[in-house]
This record gives structure tokens, sequence and C-alpha cells, in this order.
């Protein structure tokens, strides 16, 4: 074994705060340093440091001037002047302390250890009787909450194809039940391009369906051109259509960007008697003042109400998306596969009118369950270095490592070719347990034996086995009726505290909105030491574990047997 990274040479790039910030954060433009020069005193605050960065550069977030990351409120931090605070502690932290973040902003060191976590996060908690939106909305009027999000607050957010996989993982299981494993000659219809929204094009392709996606703001789908997610683009229905039906006819999977109102585009293919094989969504309805456009609004009046009127603009919303829902409805009545996609477009709805909203089944329940109850879930990593050859490198050592897993390897070989990095070159797959602490320890000798350029990092999505409670997504429809159950997110958090994760998270509300959703995030780094071995084997033990006790807990018999199978049997 080469020397470990303990006893050797590190370079520093002897820069002061001030000329950090100058060179790397100077609002409103932000860049993560790459390559095998530290600025902070450790690679574990450095990681952190560079991740935080990279949800913030342009290639990342949808709006850096406003911190915003994705999902239209969604913050990495809630000021700019806490975001340069933010930096100016990770610069500066020292190995046996850890910085506290409330929301997006940084409130105290604690005195902790080289094992513990280099930063603990918080983001939009309330107590339960005041976890609502209009309470939310006030607190965030005057300074005193962000909202996280997801990955947006815990700072492993890695652009579109984050969720780049789960998204294909679903699309791929629906052909699987319903058209035998075969989607062409077939059309994928969905609303929202946007952070999350984005990787539907992509995801489809890859399955190898037609896709027509629909987005009232047209720059979030040049994005997806410019990032190679998504193939043409239009802003008109008829030429869309027209697009659609001749690549489904020739069972071609191209993906096409509408620029539009959803609701309205799902009304047309009603009159024209058009009803697509699929049908979902990924609008932000998570979030009816800042997220989803109400119908019959251009994006400047939308703005203008927002502003003006919220409470005007949130009724205009509930009573769109029952509109939306409606359409979904009938369309599914004709033979759609129909599914929400857990933003909780379904819930507002219902709000808004529209009674049998709860007739379209979520994704989870319908697609998802049978790989969470095996531990399985998004494993993502970024390349520090910043050389996208190091994501290459990763990619191939994990082919060898797990030759049998084919599917991983053909959505590898998909990847490769078809996804632009965005920010940092990161790469995700969807790895389950036993897998996770392999692959972490295999990336860690990588370090080691410098294959790669500079250390790692591994995160992953919440969309998880095992660190999300959210009755209208992760856990909607739970065997034992223990959908609302947050104790399974918060013994995620303190099991990769406890077990040594770089930086670990809590947040309420992401992706389908406050009130509705609590969940844990964690993040780990392989640095080629000892420290980091110890480390990985813990926290990747620990993570997918809690997907397999939460499910066997739950009665699913698969997970009882993946108890059994793993030694993790009570």
């Amino acid at each position: 074994m080469n020397t470990a990274p303990e006893t050797a040479t590190i370079q520093r790039s002897g820069l002061s705060v001030s000329e950090f910030i100058q060179k790397y954060a100077n609002h409103p433009t932000y860049i993560p340093p790459t390559g095998p020069v530290l600025n902070a005193k450790n690679w574990q605050t450095e990681a952190a440091l560079r991740m935080f960065l990279n949800n913030l550069t342009d290639e990342v977030a949808e709006d850096p001037s406003r911190l915003v990351v994705y999902g239209g409120i969604g913050q990495a931090a809630r000021t700019v002047a806490d975001a340069q605070k933010i930096i100016e502690v990770l610069l500066t932290l020292e190995e046996d302390e850890s910085l506290l973040v409330q929301s997006g902003k940084p409130v105290g060191k604690v005195r902790t250890h080289s094992e513990a976590p280099r930063v603990l996060i918080a983001n939009s908690n309330l107590v339960p009787h005041w976890a609502t939106w209009e309470h939310f909305n006030e607190l965030r009027a005057r300074g005193l909450m962000m909202y996280g999000q997801m990955t947006a607050g815990s700072w492993i957010y890695i652009g579109t194809q984050g969720i780049l996989q789960g998204t294909y993982e679903t699309f791929a299981a629906c052909g699987r039940i319903h058209f035998n494993g075969d989607l062409r000659h077939k059309l994928l219809v969905t609303g929202g391009l946007g952070g999350m929204g984005g990787a539907q094009p992509l995801a489809a392709t890859i399955a190898g369906t037609t896709f027509l996606g629909v987005d009232v703001d047209p720059e979030r789908i040049k994005k997806r051109l410019e990032t190679r997610y998504i193939d043409k683009m239009t802003y008109d229905y008829e030429e869309a259509k027209r697009w659609a039906l001749e690549a489904k006819e020739k069972g071609e999977a191209i993906s096409i960007g509408l620029v539009g109102d959803i609701g309205d585009v799902l009304e047309r293919l009603i009159q024209d008697n058009i009803t697509p094989e699929i049908l979902t969504d990924q609008t932000s309805a998570h979030d009816p003042i800042n997220g989803y456009v109400p119908n019959g609004l251009t994006l400047e009046e939308a703005k203008a109400l927002r502003e003006s009127d919220p409470q005007e603009y949130k009724a205009r919303s509930l009573k769109s998306m029952a509109r939306h829902v409606g359409f979904m409805l009938e369309l599914q009545k004709r033979g759609s596969r129909t599914f929400d996609y857990g933003n909780n477009l379904r819930e507002f709805a219902q709000q808004g009118g529209e009674p049998n909203a709860f007739n379209i089944p979520g994704f989870v329940p319908e697609y998802m369950r049978p790989l969470f109850c095996e531990g399985k879930g998004p494993f993502r990593w970024a390349a520090l270095s910043g050389d996208p050859e190091d994501i290459r490198v990763t990619d191939e050592a994990l082919k060898e490592l797990f030759p049998e897993n084919t599917h991983m390897i053909n959505w590898l070989n998909e990847a490769e070719e078809k996804v632009a990095f965005q920010g940092l070159p990161c790469r995700i797959c969807w790895l389950g347990m036993g897998e996770r602490e392999k692959a972490g320890l295999m990336f860690n000798q990588l370090v080691r034996d410098g294959k790669v350029k500079a250390p790692i990092v591994i995160g992953r999505d919440h969309l998880d086995c095992g660190s999300v409670a959210s009755p209208y997504r992760e856990t909607e429809g739970m065997l034992d009726c223990s959908d609302a159950v947050s104790d399974w997110p918060l013994l995620n958090l303190m099991s990769n505290t406890a077990g040594g994760a770089t930086w670990v998270s809590f947040h309420h509300g992401g992706g389908v909105g406050i009130g509705y959703s609590q969940h844990a995030g964690m993040v780990i780094l392989a640095d080629g030491t000892e420290r980091a071995d110890r480390c990985l084997s813990r926290v990747l033990h620990n993570d997918p574990a809690m997907g397999i006790f939460r499910h066997a807990d739950a009665g699913y018999e698969s997970a009882q047997d993946n108890a059994e199978k793993f030694g993790l049997k009570l």
C-alpha cells in the first residue's frame, strides 16, 4: 500500500480568505476550485467548500444571484453575507471543529474530533403545528429561514444528472411492468423541465421512448439543449405534435421541449384525440407561490402578481393545478399510464377543487419500492480535481468491481456517452447494500494510488431507501401505514453522524413542500487516508442498512430477506 496522505506533502494555495473570495466567490460569480491544491486546512473542509461553490456556479444553479440552486427557492445559503461567512469558516475550520448551519446561516462551531462531520446542517425545520407555507414564508420574509430543497441546502447538487438515473429507473420500471420492457413506439408526456424535471427528456430517451416535455419558461428548455439533455425545442404546439407523432411512428427515442402551459397542452392533446402511453409531471408544484405558474399568466405577469398579491397567486395556482390534474385524469381514463412524480401536485390539485386527484398513483409504490427493499438508491460522486478523466477512471473501476451488475454497466455506458457535466465532473448510479461500501473503499484506493488526481466526494440524493419520510412520495402507501413516521430519517441522520460522514443535513419540505416531508442527507469524502477508510466503511454500510431496517420493520418480506442476507436481522 502506498503512503497515505496523512504523511504526504500537502500543497496549499496560500490565498488569504479575502483573496479566495475575490477569486472564487465574488458574487454573483461562484467557481469551485479544482486540482490537488488545498485552500482550506484539510481535505474534509475543502470538499465541503468546493461542493458548496459548485452548487452556486452558473453551470449548475438556476439563479446564482439569489443563491437559488433549483426548485424555485431552493437555496445553498440564506444570504450573500451568509454564503461568504460559510466560505470564510470553511477555509479556517480545524479538524476537531464542526460548523453549524441553520437554514443557510452559519451560527457557530462546536468541538468535535477528526472523524466527526465537519459541517452539521439543518434546513427549513419547523415544529409540526407551525409547519405551513404561510408560517415559513413569514419567517423567510423576515430573513429567519430559507428553503433548502434536498440537495441545494446540503451542498451535493450535481446538476440535472443528479436525478437522472432515478428518473430513468422509474421510466424503465414502467416499461417493464406495462410494456414488456419495450418503450419503442411509445409517447411519454410531462410538464416541468427545470432543475429536477430537466432530467426527464434524457432519462426517457435512454429508456427508449419518444418524449414531449412542456415548460412555460423557455430558458429552462434552452438550458437542457445546451447540456444535451433534450434534442429539440419549439414554441409551436402543432410542430411539437408533428415531431412527436412522427418519432413515435418510427420508434425513435427523441426528446422534444415545447414552450407552453402544461394544462393547455394536455387539453389540446385530448381535443386532438392523442393519448400518450405514459403521463407524469415534474413542474414545481411543491410550491404554489414560488414554483408553479398559474394558467393564463405570462412569466412577467406571474412575477408581478406573486409580488403584489401572493394569496391571489396561490389561489390561482391551486385552481390551475386542479385543471391540470383533471386533464391527467381524463387521459388516464383513456389509457395513459399516469403517475405522480412526487412534487405534491395531487395534494394541491385537491385543494384547488379536483376531488379525484389521488386516483393518480405515486411513482414510489408503483415502481421504486422493490429497489428500496434491497437498500438501493442514488449513489453519486464528484471529482474534486475538476478533470473529467477522473470520472472515466471511476466508471471503469466500478465496471470491474461489479462485473455481474449488467444493469449498472449499461447505465454507465449510456451516461459516459450522453451526459454532459455541469460544474465539477460528477456521476451517479444506483447501488445497494454491500455495493456502496465496496465502491467507496475502492474510490479511496484510487485516490491513495494516485489513479485520480484529487479526492472524490460521495453523496446521494434524498430520493433514497431509508432517509426520507414523505407520505406523498418516498413513503407513500407503506405496508404498515407508517407513511408519516419521521423517526426513520432522524435515525438515518444520527447513524451517519455517528459513523463519521463528512457533512450531514436534515431538511423539511424538500421536493413536496413545507409540511409534507422530512429527510436526511449525508456526504462523505474519499481522500486516500486510513481515516477515510474507517469512515467510508461505517457510513456506506449504515446508510443503505437504514433502508432495509425501515422496510423490514414495515413488513416487506423482501426487505426482511435482505436483512437476513446482510446480517442485519434483529
